[in-house]
Formats: C-alpha cells, sequence, structure tokens
C-alpha cells in the first residue's frame, strides 16, 4: 500500500509533515489550497479513517500511525480559534 506524507502550513505559520497509509488523502486535499481550519480537522479525519479501514481490508487491522496522526492533527487544531491551514504538497 503506498504511503504518503501531506504537508501542511498552520495559521501560525508551522509547517508539518503528516502521515497517511494511503494515497486516498490526495482526495481530500489540494496542494496550494487552504481550508479553515475545522474543514481541515473533518477532511483529515475523514481521510485517515479511510486510509486505515483499507490498510484493514488488507492486513485485518486498521493503521495506528493513521490513528496517532489523526489524533494530533486534532490536539494540534485546538490552538487555533480561527485561521487556515494550508496544504503545501505530498511526499511520496
Amino acid at each position: 500500500m503506498p504511503e504518503i506524507v501531506f504537508r501542511v502550513r498552520w495559521p501560525d505559520a508551522s509547517v508539518q509533515q503528516c502521515y497517511s497509509p494511503s494515497t486516498v488523502v490526495e482526495e481530500f486535499f489540494v496542494p496550494g489550497d487552504s481550508y479553515p481550519v475545522a474543514e481541515f480537522v473533518d477532511r483529515s479525519r475523514t481521510a485517515l479513517n479511510q486510509a486505515s479501514e483499507r490498510v484493514r481490508r488488507i492486513y485485518g487491522f486498521g493503521c495506528a500511525q493513521a490513528a496517532a496522526q489523526l489524533a494530533d492533527i486534532e490536539a494540534r487544531a485546538k490552538s487555533f480559534e480561527d485561521g487556515r491551514v494550508v496544504v503545501e504538497g505530498f511526499e511520496r
């Protein structure tokens, strides 16, 4: 299963490398586009849950790294009441 990293810039200008066990995240984000923080979290949740489910179908268990990545995104997002997250790109 092809892994992918999506690089994002948070409203405070910090950059984060986010891991996904599947390229399904490319269906939810467009490089260069920005998303309100809440929308970014929602899209991340859907994408990473789908990615984990793809792992489950192949290996019989979900992806702990995807779950950890989602938890990290959700925790980080709590620091921002508003603002936008820019998806800078994907790395394979």
